[in-house]
């Protein structure tokens, strides 16, 4: 029977032999991030990742103007600052002489939540840290604020990548100040860290040499298998897209078949996730043919396809196939965020060519009007704008990686530091969640579409004002003549739902309906009635502007689909019976989901 002494000395031994293989295993998966990080296309455009030098210039000379103009408000500032961070510092300094390691857990009030750990409040290492953090935002966001010589455009944009430069240096960003990674670091012997690593060598690899973390487990979803599985076929090919048939799941469905337009930026999959929360499902069942697109994931020989080559190839043939499959006259259409962008200069494409092949139309989260950019406002200006046709002129199309960035940064904390410091500080895999999973499965865009996009409609705004030039015509809002429904989500930070309305209202239609969805681009859309979590807002009086129509608005709890759908029967004709996939002399090329959905993009 051994000593107590040597069976301690057991479990210490083993846990010096873990570490010392951690740090083995540390040590290769470093010259492997070096290897990844030497694969870096050091080609890219460096005006992809941050504004022009103009905005630094100006901000930088507000700043030097406040300080001439009102010289004792900045010193008056200047002592406030230093005599707080001087009596923080004195707390935990005292707090350290007496040999005390837990500080009384002042009431500061609430706390952001990325400091959660009681920690950050009652340790004085920890606290003196989160309080410095947060007096030097305090000092960053009350310089920014005080900005006088700035247009609102050039305000916005100083905000914005001062929020971006708060939120980097935040102390849970970095293992030295994070007490949750370093406890676990602690607990595992290095596991943690070394799971780390690994987690960040996996991104660097997958994106060659650049860093966007992983937000989703990549081997928990089979596209076809448990998301984007709803059964049907694809009827048609061509270099645009491919055109999904879904097969009815009703023996009568609604005389005039529906046709969804997804953006290009993503898959259309969104809609499909999975059966309890599918869009697309959920329309079969209501007893509709339904048809979506499918569109092509771009390379660089897609450099000179533009809007055209979308309305003409997509959106116009795909409408011609739904009639000639279900032998209507017309069909209903719907468009989401870019796609119903899109839809918007087609239907006055078709008014201005007298083709009445669309009875109704819906747009979901849709901006016509981009006089209001909203948070997209910061990178819509000639820098950015510049920098992307440089790199779509040299390379063909902008890459996904960039769209994503793009994407992330706008809600960098939860998109880019949360994820990567629970993924890279504390080794825990990715979550196995369907929604971050397609967010993740970006696309590529082709270089003359960008262009088209950003240059005439964004900032042109051409819909909306002299006119959108497409394919020999001059198109308007104004062009757009039949029955329309809108709808915009409450905390869209993409497409803002007043921005939404604001170009709704500039449609020709008489018939015009406007529904407002609790949440935000994608969770307000992908709304279930079956999880009862959002509810919508309600005005049929669309005079007034946003502010008049959510004034005058009706609440109802959850889902907007089924007030949708009640709108979209009224215009969809009486009950028939079903139309099934290869019945009507277009072959089935394959099974849904397709193959271009298939598609991965590179970074």
């Amino acid at each position: 029977m051994g000593s107590g002494k040597d069976d301690a000395a057991e479990p210490a031994a083993e846990n010096i032999d873990r570490l010392n293989a951690n740090l083995a295993k540390m040590e290769e998966l470093s010259k492997r991030m070096v290897a990844a990080l030497g694969k870096k296309d050091l080609s890219t455009d460096a005006g992809l990742s941050g504004p022009g030098q103009d905005l630094y210039v100006k901000a930088g000379t507000a700043y030097l103007n406040e300080m001439m103009n009102n010289p004792s408000k900045l010193i008056a500032e200047q002592v406030a600052y230093w005599g707080k961070a001087m009596e923080n510092f004195a707390q935990v300094q005292q707090a350290m002489a007496r040999g005390e390691f837990e500080m009384p857990d002042a009431d500061d009030g609430p706390l952001d939540r990325q400091f959660a750990n009681p920690m950050w409040r009652t340790h004085p290492y920890f606290r003196l840290v989160r309080q410095q953090y947060e007096l030097n935002a305090q000092a960053i966001h009350s310089a920014v604020t005080q900005l006088d010589g700035l247009d609102r455009t050039e305000r916005q944009r100083v905000e914005f990548f001062s929020r971006q430069i708060v939120d980097l240096f935040s102390p849970t960003n970095y293992l030295a100040t994070n007490p949750d990674a370093l406890q676990k670091a602690i607990d595992t012997d290095g596991q943690s860290l070394v799971d780390g690593l690994e987690n960040l060598v996996r991104d660097i690899e997958a994106n060659k040499g650049e860093l966007l973390p992983t937000l989703s487990d990549p081997d928990a979803f089979t596209v076809g298998e448990n998301i984007g599985a709803t059964e049907g076929k694809v009827v048609f090919r061509n270099k645009m897209m491919e055109l999904i048939q879904f097969t009815p799941l009703t023996d009568k469905v609604h005389k005039v078949p529906l046709v969804i337009f997804p953006p290009w930026i993503n898959k259309f999959y969104i809609l499909d996730l999975k059966p309890q929360n599918s869009l697309i499902r959920w329309i079969l069942e209501q007893g509709y043919t339904l048809f979506v697109v499918s569109w092509k994931n771009p390379d660089a020989s897609y450099a000179e396809v533009g809007l055209e080559d979308y309305i003409e190839e997509g959106y116009l043939r795909a409408i011609e196939i739904a009639k000639d499959i279900t032998g209507e006259k017309q069909v209903n259409a719907v468009g989401y965020c870019i796609a119903g962008t899109t839809l918007a200069a087609t239907l006055a494409l078709m008014q201005k060519r007298g083709d009445k092949s669309i009875r109704s139309a819906t747009f979901l989260t849709t901006l016509t009007d981009f006089s209001d950019q909203g948070e997209f406002t910061v990178f819509l200006q000639d820098d950015f704008v510049d920098a992307i046709e440089r790199q779509v002129t040299e390379k063909g199309i902008l890459s996904s990686y960039f769209m994503s960035k793009t994407m992330s940064f706008l809600r960098a904390r939860d998109l880019v530091y949360g994820p990567a410091v629970r993924s890279y500080m504390m080794g825990e895999a990715p979550p196995a969640f369907d929604l971050l999973y397609w967010n993740g499965d970006n696309t590529n865009l082709p270089g003359r579409m960008v262009m088209q996009y950003l240059r005439d409609l964004c900032q042109g705004n051409a819909l909306a004002g002299d006119g959108f030039k497409i394919l020999g015509e001059t198109v308007h809002l104004s062009d757009i003549k039949l029955p329309v429904a809108s709808i915009g989500c409450k905390t869209d930070h993409i497409a803002p739902w007043r921005q939404c309305y604001v170009g709704f209202e500039q449609f020709g239609s008489k018939d015009k309906t406007f529904i407002m969805s609790e949440s935000g681009h994608i969770a307000g859309i992908v709304n279930p009635p079956s999880k009862k979590k959002y509810g919508h807002f309600t005005n049929p009086d669309i005079s007034g502007g946003p502010e008049a129509w959510q004034e005058g608005a009706t609440f109802t709890e959850g889902s907007w689909w089924p007030r949708w759908e009640t709108w979209l029967k009224k215009r969809s004709g009486a009950m028939v019976d079903c139309c099934i996939p290869g019945e009507s002399g277009y072959d089935c090329l394959c099974d849904a989901p397709g193959s271009y959905v298939m598609e991965k993009s590179t970074a």
